[in-house]
C-alpha cells in the first residue's frame, strides 16, 4: 500500500508539473527577448575620449554619458535598448528592432545640446558653461534632495538670473526640456540649487542629464556590428532547429542505453529547459546567439551528469548488486564527479563574466544560470524521481537498465577492457597532439577575425527561384 501511495504521489506530481509546463512555456517563450543578432539591430562600441587632453576620464564622466546615450535612444521610441560600460573607457550599445540605423547613430555621437532659456525662448546659458560634472545631488535642511550646479562664470551667472528673477528657467537637452524652476533670486558664487518635490531617484537622473549636457567628451564608433532582421529570423530558426535535432538524438540514446534511468533523466531534461526559460523571462535578459551557445552547452553537461549517474548504477549492477544497493552506490560515486564537473566550469565562466567583451559576458551568464539550474533538475530532481520508482520493487529486472541477465558478476569481467593498462600510449597521443597544435600556432600564427582586427564584417541573405523545366 506504501509503495502504491508513493507511485501515486509521483505520478500527480509529474502529472502537474506537465500541466504546468504545457500551459505557460508559450508565454514564457514569448515574453523573452531577443537580442540584436537574433531580432535583427545593431550594436555599436564606443570609445569615450575627453574634449581637453588634460581632462580624465572618470566613473561619473562615464555614467553620465551612459545616461546621455539612454535619453536619446528613448527620445526615437526604441523599445528597451540595452547599454552597458566596459572598461575604464568605452560603452557598448545595443539596439534590436530599430529601422532607421544610421539616423540613431548620427543622433547618439553628435555633441549634447544642453540649453537654459527664459520663458520668452531667450537663450541664458549653455552647456559650455557648467563645470565637468558639475551638477550633484545634496540634501537640504530638512533631508530633501536637491541638485547642486556648479558654472564656471558666476559673474555670468549673476547677470543670466538678476534680470529674470520671478520667472522659469527652461533647462533643455537636446531641445526637451527635462527641468523649468523658478528664479527665486539673483544667483551668486557660481553654484545654484534646483529645489522641488523630488524623490532620491528622480533627482539623481536629472543630475544625471544635466551632467550629460556638459560632458567634456566625445564619442568614437571602434566597431559597428549591423544585422538584418532576415538574417536574424533565419539564425534564430537554424539554431532552434539544430536543438530540436540535439534534444531528440539525446533522448533517442538515453533510452537505447539506459532505458528507465534514461527515460527518468529525459523528464529531468525538460524540467530543466524548461527552469531555464523562466529564470530568463525572469531576469528581463536578452537571448543573444552566444547566449544559446552557452545554453546548448548546459544542456550536454546536464545529460553527461545523468550519464555518470547511470553508468555507475550499470557497474554495480554487473557486479551482482540488487537494484536499490546499485542505485545508492552509484549515485554516491557519481556526485563528487558530477560537482567538480560543475564546479570548475562555473569558475571558468565567473572569469569570463568579469574579463570578457559583451558577448562572451552573454554566454557566460546564461552559462552560469543553467549550471545551477542543472545542479537543481538533472542531479537532485533525477534522483528524487529515480528513488520513487525503484523503491516499489516493480522494477528490478535488469533489463530495465539496459543490461543482459548474462552480463553480470563473473561474464562481465570477462568482456571488460581494463583502460588503465593503456594510459601510456593516450598519455603519448595526447602530448603529440598537443605539440602539434602548439607548433602550429607559433610558426604559422593565428587568424584573427574582425572582432580582433580592424576591418569591416559583411553577410548576405539570397533567394534563388527554380522553375522546373516542364512549366511554361
Amino acid at each position: 500500500m506504501k509503495k502504491w501511495a508513493r507511485l501515486c504521489g509521483l505520478f500527480l506530481f509529474l502529472v502537474c508539473i506537465g500541466s504546468l509546463v504545457a500551459s505557460t512555456t508559450s508565454t514564457v517563450v514569448n515574453n523573452i527577448k531577443l537580442g540584436s543578432d537574433l531580432k535583427g539591430g545593431f550594436e555599436i562600441l564606443y570609445q569615450v575620449e575627453p574634449l581637453d587632453s588634460q581632462q580624465t576620464l572618470n566613473a561619473d564622466l562615464l555614467i553620465a554619458m551612459e545616461q546621455m546615450i539612454d535619453k536619446r535612444v528613448n527620445i526615437s521610441k526604441v523599445a528597451e535598448p540595452e547599454i552597458t560600460i566596459e572598461g575604464t573607457d568605452r560603452i557598448r550599445v545595443k539596439i534590436a528592432g530599430a529601422a532607421n540605423e544610421e539616423q540613431l547613430r548620427q543622433l547618439i555621437g553628435k555633441p549634447a545640446n544642453l540649453t537654459f532659456k527664459n520663458s520668452s525662448g531667450e537663450l541664458l546659458l549653455d552647456g559650455r558653461d557648467l563645470a565637468p560634472v558639475g551638477a550633484k545631488l545634496n540634501y537640504d535642511n530638512l533631508n530633501r534632495p536637491v541638485i547642486t550646479v556648479t558654472f564656471l562664470d558666476p559673474d555670468k551667472l549673476v547677470r543670466a538670473t538678476q534680470a529674470h528673477v520671478g520667472q522659469l528657467l527652461l533647462i533643455a537637452l537636446d531641445d526637451e526640456v527635462i527641468s523649468f524652476p523658478r528664479i527665486l533670486q539673483p544667483i551668486s558664487g557660481g553654484t545654484a540649487t534646483i529645489e522641488g518635490n523630488f524623490t532620491t531617484e528622480s533627482a539623481n537622473e536629472l543630475k544625471e542629464l544635466i551632467n550629460a549636457g556638459s560632458l567634456p567628451a566625445k564619442l568614437i564608433e571602434k566597431q559597428v556590428v549591423s544585422v538584418n532582421a532576415s538574417l536574424g529570423e533565419m539564425a534564430l530558426q537554424q539554431t532552434l532547429f539544430a536543438g530540436f535535432l540535439a534534444f531528440l538524438f539525446i533522448c533517442v540514446f538515453m533510452l537505447v542505453v539506459y532505458r528507465l534511468p534514461g527515460f527518468v533523466a529525459i523528464l529531468s531534461l525538460v524540467g530543466f529547459i524548461y527552469l531555464c526559460l523562466v529564470i530568463l523571462d525572469f531576469m528581463n535578459a536578452a537571448l543573444t546567439l552566444p547566449g544559446i551557445a552557452g545554453f546548448i552547452l548546459a544542456v550536454g553537461m546536464a545529460v553527461d551528469a545523468n550519464i555518470i549517474t547511470s553508468e555507475r548504477i550499470q557497474e554495480e549492477l554487473h557486479d551482482g548488486k540488487s537494484v536499490l544497493s546499485a542505485f545508492r552506490k552509484g549515485q554516491k560515486d557519481s556526485f563528487v564527479t558530477i560537482l567538480d564537473a560543475h564546479m570548475t566550469t562555473l569558475i571558468a565562466a565567473v572569469v569570463l563574466l568579469n574579463a570578457g567583451s559583451s558577448s562572451v559576458q552573454g554566454f557566460s551568464l546564461i552559462l552560469i544560470m543553467t549550471l545551477i539550474a542543472s545542479m537543481i533538475t538533472n542531479v537532485f530532481g533525477t534522483r528524487f524521481i529515480l528513488w520513487i520508482v525503484l523503491s516499489t520493487g516493480w522494477f528490478n529486472h535488469l533489463t530495465w537498465y539496459g543490461i543482459r541477465s548474462n552480463n553480470t558478476g563473473k561474464a562481465a569481467a570477462k568482456i571488460s577492457w581494463d583502460i588503465v593498462k593503456v594510459k601510456k600510449w593516450f598519455l603519448y597521443v595526447s602530448l603529440f597532439i598537443l605539440l602539434c597544435g602548439t607548433g602550429t600556432t607559433l610558426v604559422k600564427g593565428l587568424t584573427l577575425g574582425v572582432d580582433f582586427t580592424i576591418g569591416d564584417a559583411a553577410g548576405c541573405l539570397c533567394w534563388y527561384a527554380f522553375r522546373g523545366a516542364g512549366s511554361s
